[in-house]
């Protein structure tokens, strides 16, 4: 037969869509022609696979050949076509029975020698092939533990050509499976290490390990400020140690993220700890909100997915890349557009900025900084952006006799973690039924008119709206700030003393 037909999975984001990939073989002179949207990576497909069905021992078709994919109007990329071009032509050539390509659904890169090697977006790929009806799915052998991830599928791992057309005809596979990779010289013996991150590490500064505290069991957008040395990095570094762990839905969320990005950890298919990304102050826009010229990729706030975003030095960051984080920080998504397409990344995360107080850093008399040097390098985190940061610590430096003092107080990440856990599982039952699951994402109006606050709680906020000290949007951040208090607490609502301290949070007030 000259027609052969099988399937692979074109990725948009982290939206796949099922790509029928046609073989036919034809009069005319020898030559491949590829139609159906392919970028440059997706062309050089075609030598590619020639070496690589001849070196593993099949014959290449002289004939002239057409592969189409399709929907033709889809824009495609990368080197997971592979396999799927590959199993077309020799099926179409009569090498292996026809029937054994139609149900399955190929997602592999192929070397010039016929190894099968990894692709990142596995995971998202096989997620939306199985939601079109696909149950069986050929994927490298490093990419198996991740495509077994999704429920009710067959997977079947392979590491070269040769073991993919053997399995097709029916053969045993007697040799063992070529791998994937050349092999990897053994790591060194690790002859120790550090000790985990721990929230009792950071002594002499209560009002920011409790800020942080609220922060993890509510969600919020936190800002550290103080000079170099009173701990805004170690307090950021430390969050996701009291962070609760992904539920299964969170994990592949966050793993077709990661996926997508490549940038899954070795040996862990599945991402269940909340992820932590930290950028450098010089990255750019497009590494911060996702994109790219032909291949759109996620950001760091895509990356941050259910985690913490944490922008150190965050005056420092280009005014653009910062204010791109606003609709992020509303929406939970970050739309990208380019000409070829657009695409949504999911972005829910917890934001924590730090900063120094003025460009030196200095604290007290030794700061050299004037007034309108330290208006103008905080003035660099406009209204707007900070509109949206529920809470607001300033940290002072501290002596020696308070580092000594605060031990007998500060707690481990363990004991923290556990309260936030309690408090998280208090506001689960509170939203169960909406699409909600933290007290940062409760819409303004939703928060008001489903989960109102006692008139005397609220006698503070209103005060301060009338005085021109809150927005209405910093009210509605203040509530929800009350509310994670009254669930750290366990109490049913929140109080007075809870709106009040989420009110000098908010305005960076708090002591």
């Amino acid at each position: 037969m000259s027609l052969a037909r099988t399937r692979s999975v074109a990725l948009l984001g982290v939206d796949g869509h099922v790509v029928e990939v046609e073989a036919h073989l034809g009069g005319g002179p020898a030559g491949v022609t590829l139609v159906g949207l392919p970028d440059a990576a997706l062309r050089e497909a075609r030598d590619r696979i020639r070496a690589a069905v001849v070196n593993s021992g099949e014959a290449w078709p002289d004939d002239h050949i057409t592969i189409s994919l399709s929907p033709a109007s889809l824009p495609k990329s990368g080197s997971g076509f592979d396999l799927a071009i590959a199993a077309a032509v020799v099926g179409a050539s009569g090498a292996v029975p026809v029937e054994s390509l139609h149900d399955a659904v190929f997602l592999a890169e192929v070397a010039l020698d016929g190894r099968i090697r990894p692709v990142p977006g596995v995971l998202p790929a096989v997620l939306a092939a199985a939601r079109a009806g696909h149950t069986t799915f050929v994927v490298a052998r490093r990419n198996a533990a991740e495509a077994e991830l999704v429920p009710d599928v067959e997977v079947v791992a392979v590491g070269s050509l040769g073991e993919l057309f053997a399995r097709m005809r029916g053969e045993p596979v007697d040799d063992p499976p070529a791998a994937d990779d050349p092999a990897e010289p053994p790591e060194s013996a690790v002859t120790g290490s550090a000790p985990p991150p721990d929230l009792a590490d950071v002594l002499g500064q209560p009002v920011a390990r409790r800020a942080v505290e609220i922060a993890a069991a509510g969600g919020h957008n936190l800002l550290l400020l103080g000079p170099p040395g009173t701990g805004k990095s170690l307090l950021a570094e430390r969050l996701p140690t009291i962070l609760p762990g992904l539920s299964m839905a969170e994990s592949l969320e966050v793993t077709a993220v990661h996926s997508v990005a490549g940038a899954l950890p070795k040996g862990a298919p599945l991402i269940t700890e909340p992820p932590f990304c930290a950028p450098h102050h010089t990255a750019t826009r497009a590494a911060i909100v996702g994109g790219g010229s032909t291949r759109l990729r996620p950001g760091c706030v895509s990356l941050a997915h259910r985690g913490a975003l944490f922008v150190d030095e965050a005056p420092e960051f280009g005014r653009g890349v910062l204010e791109s984080l606003r609709q992020p920080l509303e929406t939970g998504t970050v739309v990208v557009s380019r000409s070829a397409a657009t695409v949504r990344f999911p972005a829910r995360f917890l934001l924590v900025l730090a900063a120094n107080p003025c460009p030196c850093g200095k604290s007290g008399n030794a700061c050299t900084c004037s007034s309108p040097q330290r208006r103008r390098y905080l003035g660099r985190l406009s209204g707007p952006l900070l509109d949206r940061v529920d809470l607001k610590v300033e940290l002072q430096p501290v002596a020696r006799s308070e580092l000594l003092a605060d031990r007998a107080f500060a707690e481990s990440s363990a004991t923290v973690a556990a309260r936030v856990s309690a408090a998280r599982e208090r506001c689960a039952r509170r939203l169960a039924g909406t699409p909600w699951s933290t007290n940062a994402e409760i819409p303004g109006a939703e928060l008001r008119r489903r989960f109102p606050v006692p008139g005397d709680a609220l006698r503070i906020l209103a005060s301060a709206m009338e005085r021109g000290e809150i927005s209405a949007r910093g009210v509605d951040r203040a509530l929800r700030v009350a509310w994670s208090l009254a669930d750290l607490a366990g109490r049913p609502e929140p109080g007075g003393a809870d709106t009040a301290y989420a009110f000098a949070l908010w305005s960076g007030r708090a002591q």
